[in-house]
């Protein structure tokens, strides 16, 4: 991946497929930080990352729970949606600090809620919508920190 790219998409396969071949470059330990508005389909994001690491298994937004694990990709996932964390120290309570070592991939919803605990190195990926361009238009912004 290059340390930044920005993708447009016009459906939700196009984005479900961008994501899938993310998913496909995963390595173990890496951390994605998925930001966006409600709506802007950060889960569906999520999906297609999955199926690219191998995940067959329905993937939904960990909204109410934070956390969702899907062991059973090439790679595991810890797909965490942290909206609800009020304190960045309650992700300990999570096992947070641990997953990473564990050689899978993180995947973070609204990481900007717990940006003082992350680390340093991270792929940020940004989900924009624009009405004026399509109710399905995405604009997908990936950077590297």
């Amino acid at each position: 991946m290059s340390e930044f790219e920005i993708c447009e998409t016009q459906s939700e396969k196009e984005t479900l497929e961008f994501a899938r071949n993310m998913g496909e470059k995963a390595e173990p330990g890496d951390v994605i930080l998925l930001h966006g508005d409600l709506g802007t389909g950060k889960t569906v994001f999520a999906r297609g990352f999955a199926a690219g690491l191998g995940i067959t298994e329905p993937v939904t937004s960990p909204t109410f729970t934070i956390l969702k694990e899907y062991p059973s990709g090439r790679l595991p996932l810890y797909h965490f949606d942290v909206y609800r964390v009020a304190d960045p120290d309650e992700m300990e309570e999570t096992g947070f600090f641990d997953y990473r070592e564990e050689g899978g991939v993180l995947l973070i919803e609204w990481a900007e809620m717990i940006e003082d605990i992350l680390p340093a190195d991270t792929v940020s990926v940004t989900i924009e919508k624009d009405p004026e361009k399509g109710f399905d238009y995405r604009k997908i912004t990936v950077s590297r920190t």
